[in-house]
């Protein structure tokens, strides 16, 4: 299970709202995106990488998406459980 922090959905209305002035229908292929990769995420967490300069006793990964610059940032919690952050 994925949970998102708050500010992660305020971070994602302004991206989508941002793509979608530039181009009509950019912003909906950016959550299309990031659906994706929430799905990877939530199959495979620790085939991402971890993040260094993180406390040991934290596992903290980085999921880049494919077609826009931004990742998804995430902490490993208990198997099948991450957050967004």
């Amino acid at each position: 299970m994925i949970r998102l922090a708050p500010e992660v959905l305020e971070e994602m209305d302004e991206a989508i709202a941002w793509y979608n002035k530039r181009r009509p229908g950019l912003g909906n292929e950016l959550l299309t995106e990031v659906d994706r990769a929430l799905g990877q995420v939530e199959r495979r967490p620790r085939s991402f990488p971890c993040l260094r300069d993180v406390p040991e006793d934290l596992t903290v990964r980085r999921a880049p998406l494919d077609r826009f610059p931004f990742a998804l940032v995430f902490l490993e919690l208990q198997e099948g459980h991450a957050r967004v952050i």
